[in-house]
């Protein structure tokens, strides 16, 4: 058993870091039988009339998504609701649905493809298809889902792909690339990329179904969409010492999803071709055997698209991509991470940053560390989304926190904070993110810097890494309860990365599933309201931020597994030649543009050299999270960097079928709204030149790539 201060419990062996090689898949051929491929599970298929019920809104329209909507009963939803509450749950997790901010007049269901601007709801009829994708080892299943628009032509196919951003369920994608695809006519390949909601309540020992209903581990079998690879045993033993806790999909599955995600968005195309074919290939002797394929890779468009995660995805699949399977990419504010040495990034005439693609969780451990304490910074002050009065004390003290272990030299709270925004900026976030860095620390570090330390390094929930667990926790006091009856619809409300699942329900908020401390002194409870047990200060539990720093920067056999399994998620930027345009904001602060687009982009140009068909389009004024708009003090600030990622497809979709030229790699200056956020206007949201002013042209010089101020 390990010594490492991560682990607290280790009832499960250590999982082996060797990835097993994908079941391989024979070339999509033109006059093959149309034969089921051998990984994909049973498929359920559901035809929409696009009026009751549709692909992209689930019958709710436009004016539904953009509308409150909550199930009848959340602790006993049909199959039906579950499925609407997900869209509407999905849709406007990725999006700004206010009117204001461009919802019905720049994007959304009712602007057609050309930017027309309808009184329709937006509904789409068509077919869906939804199985399994067979995963070797481990208890958890990938999730595939096909969705056909009844406006698909087979004489002119197109696929668009739909790999779920953050780690979001099978519908995480609906509202960027399904909404572009269905409205296209294409038929959209959806993954959940072995994230989504899988959520086990190990004390009653019930899992997800893969239509999100609910049921007992044993019932399900090998139908569960994940279950916690304990025995009898050992989950009696868990829940003796530690009850009340719940394994998530993306943390606890033990396969390191991530490093698979690629090959799972290529495996929904391949899904995409096969659901096609069963239904427009050529019938073949007696007409009782496979169809004919007729849609094959030769002719089809196909781009590979999505956002964050999702975005990352379709560049591991392109640079996967042996069967010539894609043929564009469109992409914005991808968490890619590349291997680079020796690259440059110059913006204007400031100081050059010679950092390199950082991975995910190596810059989101060191922001967990201070970004509570920079939080406090006067230069943080008109920050969105700040502290509220009652965590205010436990920032102070984990400025103070951080001086006693060493982590900062300052004397007095105020240049405590100084310092450590400092070291922010210095590890290369940019100073557009100064602003952001608070919400972002409330909203998604902790949760990231706990989900991606298990999945990387294979752990068990049984584990306890870093002496953290998930729980649902009482609203009031924080400590660990029971799941709520609410627990039916997490299929629907659930983000796959808690803190999720809160729904408001009986005249009363819920509870939801959450980070808990073990190690809290005082007994187990909310991790953001416990102390450290080194300090015994209510610091928002630092040990615990330190645990997870050491398993990036340390030796030991916990680190080496977390280091091994972030090893495997990194990229080459081996595009070779393939049309690709990544968008991203230059504001963002959760996948900031120095560890992520820039160096890959300038990685990925250098390999291709003169062959490269790479646009890099950088957006200012815009962030990660369209949906963090509406909130006070976003909205006049940033625009929504979803109407970039709509013209990044329309760009990619008119140089793959017209021939159009692709952009030349670009800084995109947009106007906020400003004070009061009046409705923005297309005149704030410049479009992507084709040839950009000098200014405004990022270029590749050697091994430095040049980005305008």
């Amino acid at each position: 058993m390990s010594r490492h201060p991560a682990f607290r419990l280790a009832a499960v062996a250590a999982a082996t870091l060797v990835t097993l090689p994908a079941l391989a898949s024979p070339p999509i051929m033109a006059g093959k039988p149309n034969t089921k491929p051998s990984w994909l599970g049973d498929v359920r298929s559901t035809v929409y009339d696009g009026v009751a019920d549709d692909l992209l809104t689930a019958g709710l329209g436009k004016t539904g998504l953009g509308s409150a909507f909550a199930l009848p009963d959340p602790t006993n939803p049909t199959v039906a609701e579950l499925r609407r509450y997900a869209i509407h749950v999905n849709y406007r997790a990725v999006l700004d649905i206010t009117p204001g901010g461009g919802y019905g007049t720049l994007y959304g269901p009712n602007v057609r493809p050309d930017g027309t601007v309808t009184t329709d709801e937006g509904k789409i009829a068509g077919s869906e298809h939804i199985a399994y994708a067979k995963v070797r080892g481990g208890n958890s299943n990938v999730v595939l889902m096909v969705q056909v628009p009844a406006s698909f032509d087979p004489a002119r196919p197109c696929i668009v792909t739909g790999t779920s951003s953050g780690s979001r369920g099978i519908y995480g994608a609906i509202g960027s690339s399904g909404e572009w695809g269905l409205k296209r006519g294409c038929a959209v390949a959806y993954t959940d990329k072995g994230t989504g909601t899988g959520v086990h309540d190990l004390q009653a020992d019930t899992v997800n179904l893969i239509d999100g209903t609910r049921t007992t581990a044993a019932m399900a079998g090998k139908d569960s969409h994940f279950t916690a690879n304990l025995s009898a045993d050992q989950l009696a033993a868990f829940n003796a010492a530690t009850p009340n806790r719940i394994a998530v999909k993306h943390a606890h599955s033990q396969v390191n999803p991530e490093a698979d995600w690629g090959r799972d968005t290529l495996r929904a195309v391949e899904f995409a071709f096969w659901v096609l074919n069963e239904q427009y290939g050529t019938p073949r002797g007696n007409g009782n055997g496979p169809k004919a394929r007729t849609i094959v890779p030769e002719n089809t468009v196909v781009i590979a698209s999505s956002i964050s995660n999702g975005g990352g995805a379709a560049l591991a699949a392109a640079e996967k991509d042996r069967q010539g399977l894609i043929d564009g990419v469109a992409v914005t504010e991808p968490n890619v991470q590349t291997r680079t040495r020796g690259i440059t990034i110059q913006r204007g005439s400031g100081p050059a940053y010679t950092g390199g693609s950082k991975p995910l969780l190596d810059y989101f451990t060191f922001a967990n560390l201070y970004q509570p304490c920079a939080a406090l910074s006067s230069r943080a002050a008109d920050s969105p989304q700040p502290f509220p009065a009652a965590f205010v004390p436990l920032a102070q003290a984990r400025c103070a926190s951080l001086k006693a272990k060493g982590l900062l030299a300052a004397d007095t709270l105020a240049a405590q904070a100084e310092e450590a925004l400092d070291k922010l900026l210095a590890y290369g976030w940019e100073a557009e993110t100064i602003p952001l860095q608070v919400s972002h620390w409330r909203f998604a570090t902790p949760s990231i810097a706990m989900t991606y330390t298990n999945a990387h390094g294979r752990f068990s929930v049984a584990d306890h890494l870093c002496g953290l667990s998930f729980a649902y926790t009482n609203t009031a006091t924080g400590v660990p309860v029971a799941a709520p009856g609410t627990i039916a619809s997490i299929f629907s409300v659930g983000n796959g990365v808690p803190p999720t699942g809160s729904i408001f329900f009986g005249g009363v908020t819920q509870p939801g599933i959450n980070i808990v401390n073990n190690l809290n002194p005082t007994g187990a409870v909310l991790d953001l309201l416990s102390a450290s047990p080194s300090t015994g200060a209510f610091d928002f539990n630092l040990d615990g931020a330190i645990c997870q720093r050491s398993l990036i920067t340390g030796t030991d056999d916990a680190a080496q597994r977390v280091q091994g399994g972030i090893a495997q998620v990194q990229q080459h930027a081996r595009l070779r030649g393939m049309p690709t345009i990544i968008v991203h904001g230059r504001d963002d602060t959760l996948v900031p543009v120095n560890f992520s687009s820039r160096p890959f982009v300038a990685k990925a140009k250098l390999l291709d050299g003169a062959a490269s068909r790479l646009s890099y389009v950088e957006v200012t004024n815009a962030q990660h999270f369209d949906a963090f708009l509406p909130f006070p003090d976003y909205a006049p600030r940033f625009v929504p960097l979803h109407v970039y990622f709509n013209r990044a497809l329309d760009a990619m979709w008119a140089h793959l079928t017209e021939g159009a030229a692709l952009p030349a790699s670009q800084v995109v200056r947009t106007t906020p709204r400003g004070p009061g956020a009046p409705a923005i206007t297309a005149a704030q949201l410049p479009p992507i030149a084709t040839t950009p002013a000098a200014g405004d042209a990022i270029v590749l010089d050697g091994r430095t790539l040049r980005i305008p101020d």
